[in-house]
């Protein structure tokens, strides 16, 4: 994912320390089996929007994954997708052009 910013307000260090307490009770609801490690596309979709998540996977930052046959249904990693949608803000956000 690359080298993030380090924060540089009291503000920006307390939302990364509550973007990762927030990150870490969802990975801990997981393992508990509470929340499902995967959200289908729709959901992912109808979550942070369809053309963002598309926009994400098309620039290789989130990665679909579909198992078996053409009918199966697209997942996204939940901790994948939380992490980028915390961390690409508009800010902090290079397209794929800048990147190159």
């Amino acid at each position: 994912m690359g080298n993030l910013p380090l924060p540089l307000t009291e503000r920006e260090y307390r939302n990364a320390l509550l973007d990762a307490a927030e990150m870490g009770a969802q990975k801990a609801l997981e393992a508990a089996g509470v929340l499902k490690p995967y959200l289908k596309l729709r959901e992912a979709q109808r979550k942070y929007g369809e053309a963002i998540v598309n926009r994400w996977i098309k620039e290789g930052l989130i990665n679909p994954i579909k198992d078996g046959n053409r009918n199966a249904s697209v997942r996204i990693d939940r901790m994948q997708i939380e992490a980028i949608a915390k961390t690409c803000n508009r800010a902090n956000y290079l397209t794929t052009k800048e990147r190159i």
